[in-house]
């Protein structure tokens, strides 16, 4: 995933903060320079400082900005990320918008590194979702695997998830996986909620199963069944209090759906002082 954000999306990002333009900043002469200190109130995995820097540079492409530490590393609270210099009038306008991006990627990247902390050791990889913050799907997947997780599929057009629905619609779980493989040659997942449409879904061979809502004795039994004929992939509430447990049955996958959508941005502060 691209840490580098389009300049379709930083145009979106500060037009939605401008608008016609920023009337506050506007009482202060259009000459005057500034400086900026921004600190973290709360010990985090910093990410987005590709956006942060785009957000300000499109703004005035003389603010110089200082980085303390990179992109992610784990700060402590009240360490110093970075220091700008530049115009005042944009370091004020671009405060807001710039703040906004890395407080939610540094939150998103967080999240995942916890996620990512607790099953270290156990071989299995915890994958996002596409339960995203709207806009900013590319983004927070960056930030998901700057944190240590992995990319789950992108959108609907990158793989192909089935569900009970398409199951019902396609009329059985053979028959959709067959309608699948017929259609497209990309990953092909299917997602079972017992132990017999797992059984259907395996004889169908399907490239993954998701098991969702497994109890951890029917993951077992299913990782066993399967004996590594496909890929597993675990499913519904899971959090990082039985996170562990459920990836040492032996799934390969587990997907966390709050790595993104669950998440408290993280407290950052921009000091800004005139330069004499």
């Amino acid at each position: 995933m691209s840490a580098n954000p389009t300049v379709e999306e930083i145009t979106a990002y500060l037009a939605e903060d401008l608008g016609s333009g920023d009337v506050t900043a506007a009482l202060i002469p259009a000459a005057t320079r500034a400086s900026a200190t921004v600190v973290t109130r709360e010990a985090a995995v910093l990410c987005g400082k590709a956006w942060f820097d785009a957000i300000f540079h499109r703004l005035a492409a003389d603010i110089v900005i200082e980085w303390q530490v990179d992109e992610g590393d784990y700060v402590e609270k009240d360490s110093v990320l970075c220091r700008l210099h530049g115009p005042a009038r944009a370091l004020l306008s671009g405060e807001r918008t710039a703040l906004n991006l890395l407080q939610t990627l540094s939150a998103t990247a967080t999240v995942a590194k916890r996620y990512a902390d607790a099953v270290a050791g156990t071989g299995c990889k915890v994958l996002d979702t596409r339960k995203t913050l709207p806009g900013l799907r590319m983004a927070q997947k960056y930030a998901v695997s700057c944190g240590g997780c992995h990319n789950h599929r992108i959108g609907l057009y990158d793989a192909v998830l089935i569900k009970e629905n398409h199951i019902i619609a396609a009329g059985s779980i053979e028959l959709a996986i067959k309608n699948a493989r017929a259609m497209t040659d990309l990953m092909v997942e299917v997602e079972v909620e017992n132990q017999d449409e797992f059984e259907q879904a395996l004889r169908a061979s399907p490239d993954r199963i998701m098991l969702d809502n497994f109890s951890l004795q029917d993951m077992r039994a299913a990782v066993a069944t399967n004996a590594g004929k496909l890929e597993l992939e675990a499913s519904g509430n899971i959090g990082l209090d039985n996170i562990r447990e459920i990836a040492e049955t032996g799934v390969d996958y587990i997907s966390i759906g709050a790595l993104t959508k669950n998440i408290k941005a993280i407290d950052l502060s921009m000091r800004i002082s005139l330069e004499r």
